[in-house]
């Protein structure tokens, strides 16, 4: 009983003393109850034949049969071989893409100058997907900027998105520019914490600019760059399907179709519930394993990891 009322006495001060912050952090807490851990009791329809009429506790269970048709339909295949194309496309060449822009910046030497280039990399963060993804079908048409040139060179007269090979590097490249700037602030900020010393004694050594990058610069963001790495592997089988769904069409699935979008369209357009839900829990199980794994191999490679 005592060591209760002093638990309690401990927490009443604590309270007490950072109240402020614990009221702070208090509406993250409530996001992330309400929407990402209320809905883990909706992961049940994965395992029953859900029936909204009966409801999750009133469905009939059928165990792993949805698993067992989802490993077994032509669609797992396909679907799960655009996932891990797409993502390890930009995993390739958008994860280095805001490392290398955050090192540009930080060499470029005008204030304001440095200014104007980070607000412009920035602005396509804070374009709306569904805009970003008129303006890029727009450009690819036949009679659009990038089309009309693609048309030239290639003649031909359809639009890039109706051709199946072309959807990777159009969905990669666009990637690319929306997210390059914003993402590169994280980066911006570890330079911003290495040590002046080290460049002035590299000078004095007669270092030259890729010297001091691959020397002091790389080494000294390796944590964050480690650390966002393994973040980006953890998610390398969640491509979002909402840039997906705006840019793909039946003629390109083959190529363009993946989990997110493939759930999404099994789930709401087929109302196929239990059975989308199952292959949403495949896909975050299998991101999980592979979070864990990267997350050992680096621990034991860099002894740099999440936890």
């Amino acid at each position: 009983m005592q060591n209760i009322d002093r638990g309690f006495a401990g927490m009443k001060k604590e309270f007490k003393k950072n109240g402020v912050l614990y009221l702070i952090v208090l509406p993250v807490i409530i996001y992330y109850f309400i929407f990402h851990y209320m809905p883990l009791y909706g992961l049940l329809m994965a395992f029953q034949d859900f029936s909204p009429r009966r409801g999750i506790m009133g469905s009939e269970w059928v165990g792993l049969t949805h698993f067992i048709n989802f490993f077994k339909s032509p669609d797992c295949a396909r679907i799960v071989t655009n996932t891990l194309r797409i993502s390890l496309s930009c995993l390739l060449f958008e994860f280095p893409a805001p490392i290398i822009m955050a090192i540009l910046i930080n060499e470029l030497n005008g204030k304001y100058f440095k200014r104007t280039i980070q607000t412009i990399s920035y602005l396509p963060h804070f374009i709306s997907l569904v805009v970003i993804c008129g303006m890029i079908k727009t450009f690819v048409e036949a009679d659009g900027i990038i089309g009309g040139v693609f048309s030239q060179i290639t003649g031909n007269g359809s639009s890039m998105l109706s051709q199946s090979k072309m959807f990777l590097p159009i969905y990669v490249i666009s990637n690319i520019w929306q997210s390059m700037g914003w993402e590169s602030i994280i980066y911006l900020a570890a330079l911003m914490n290495i040590d002046p010393q080290l460049y002035e004694a590299a000078d004095i050594d007669g270092a030259g600019k890729l010297a001091k990058i691959w020397k002091i610069t790389l080494p000294s963001i390796a944590m964050t760059i480690v650390t966002m790495f393994i973040l980006r592997v953890g998610k390398i089988m969640s491509v979002g399907y909402e840039k997906i769904i705006l840019l793909y069409n039946p003629a390109i699935y083959d190529k363009s179709d993946v989990i997110s979008s493939f759930v999404f369209r099994i789930g709401f357009t087929n109302q196929n519930w239990s059975y989308s839900a199952a292959i949403g829990l495949f896909n975050s199980v299998v991101n999980m394993i592979l979070l864990l794994v990267t997350n050992t191999i680096s621990k034991k490679m860099t002894d740099t990891g999440l936890w």
